[in-house]
């Protein structure tokens, strides 16, 4: 509003001052019309004979007129009320260079403000007096008061006008402010699932915009955050699930071996059981450290080309006692000329977990581990033939402390499967599963050329 008052003040200031300015010179344009008249009568042969008329005429308009010489003396009419014309210096100067003098608004040298112009006229082109026509300020003065009054009731309807209109803006830019305040303590108290209205024509709808962006934001964050906590209590729920059978057997053991309890013969047995249990305990603990290292990306990898048929070699060397206790065969089939790109341990430590997998759930059937050139990529195929996985259950897999069958597999903690996926998303690439129940099981994995 104080800006309202303030433009309305200034345009109103202006304006009267414009119309001021415009009805004198409209008043005194009229004066000169008449001067110009008047002078092209006494320039005539026979001056003064129609100048009785023009007296009329300006009368009926409240004009008054006289002619008068180079030393002031009123010329003509002879007789009148006019007073004596009295022109200072400077006013003289203009009239002597041949100039119409104007002066809007008089006061001192009439008996009522007036606005007079005062036109020379020559003979036989010399200066030989001039025209002072005077009409009073009155009716001018009037017309501007009248605007004025015009103006006032004009500019108060308007303030009126744009006092409803800024209410109604401002309840309306309240009610919004209201709703984000509402927002705002709704997040502060935990509530994220929070939508304003937007708009795209001010400043409240882009910040109504940007503030639901930042709610969605902290409901991502708030939902991510809860996922965390819960892969912790799960993390710690399977861990403490999967320490919890080997503590007891050592713990059983060693409670039996300090109290004599267990016979001579079976001594050497339980020590042997409390090794493996510890060493059970050890790859668990090991696996983890692992397993977060990865997920941080703590691991660097030592890229390398590698062939194919060495690496598939390693594998089979390795595990081939392990396959062999459950009658199963390892089968390698490779191309001349197959290279595989990336780090040699990490390699092997993702393809010993997958075949290690297939041996765990296969008995006496064939797992075969081959390699197939593409355009930009290696494919790297596991396959076995033996339980395979319900497919509701093939997107399980990777997660961490997961097993397809818990009562396969003692000492395995279902860690393996999560760092593969890790190691191979570590080295660009992809891997996928795929497996019917009872028809084995086939992992391909996609690794970029170098």
């Amino acid at each position: 509003m104080s800006i309202l008052l303030i433009a309305f003040l200034i345009l109103s200031i202006l304006f009267v001052r414009f119309v001021d300015d415009f009805a004198y010179a409209e008043k005194a344009e009229e004066l000169e019309k008449y001067g110009g008249q008047i002078i092209e009568e006494l320039e005539r042969e026979r001056p003064g004979t129609n100048l009785q008329s023009y007296v009329s005429i300006l009368k009926a308009q409240n004009i008054s007129f006289i002619v008068f010489d180079q030393q002031s003396r009123i010329m003509y009419p002879v007789s009148g009320s006019f007073p004596p014309v009295e022109l200072t210096s400077e006013e003289w100067n203009v009239i002597e260079r041949g100039e119409t003098l104007t002066v809007n608004r008089d006061v001192e040298r009439f008996e009522l403000s007036v606005t007079f112009v005062a036109m020379p006229y020559f003979e036989n082109e010399q200066l030989a007096g001039g025209v002072l026509l005077a009409a009073p300020v009155s009716g001018v003065s009037e017309m501007i008061a009248e605007l004025n009054k015009t103006l006032v009731t004009a500019v108060l309807i308007a303030l009126a006008i744009a006092l409803l209109l800024s209410l109604g803006l401002s309840k309306m830019h309240v009610s919004r402010i209201k709703r984000m305040r509402k927002a705002t303590s709704m997040i502060s108290e935990g509530h994220y699932d929070v939508n304003l209205p937007e708009s795209n024509f001010d400043e409240f709808g882009d910040l109504a915009h940007d503030f639901n962006k930042m709610a969605e934001k902290l409901q991502q964050s708030n939902e991510e955050i809860d996922r965390l906590e819960n892969r912790r209590r799960q993390f710690m729920a399977d861990v403490s699930h999967e320490m919890r059978t080997p503590l007891t057997t050592i713990a059983g053991i060693m409670e039996g071996l300090r109290n004599n309890m267990i016979e001579e013969g079976q001594r050497e047995k339980g020590v042997r059981l409390a090794s493996e249990e510890t060493k059970r305990l050890m790859r668990l603990v090991n696996e983890n450290l692992d397993y977060e290292k990865i997920r941080s990306n703590q691991v660097i990898l030592t890229k390398e080309e590698i062939e194919a048929d060495e690496l598939l070699e390693i594998i089979q060397e390795q595990l081939y006692l392990q396959a062999k206790e459950k009658g199963n065969q390892i089968v390698i089939h490779t191309n001349p000329g197959d290279v595989i790109y990336g780090d040699m341990d990490r390699l092997i430590q993702i393809l010993m977990n997958i075949v290690k997998n297939a041996i765990q759930f296969t008995e006496n059937g064939m797992i075969t581990v081959s390699t197939h050139m593409e355009a930009e990529q290696m494919r790297v195929t596991i396959e076995d033939n033996g339980a395979g996985i319900d497919v509701e259950e093939i997107d399980l897999v990777w997660r961490r402390f997961y097993k397809a069958d818990l009562s396969r597999g003692s000492g395995q903690f279902g860690l393996g499967l999560s760092i593969v996926k890790q190691l191979v998303t570590l080295h660009d690439g992809e891997i996928h599963v795929e497996s019917k129940k009872g028809q084995g099981t086939k992992f391909i994995i996609h690794l970029p050329k170098k």
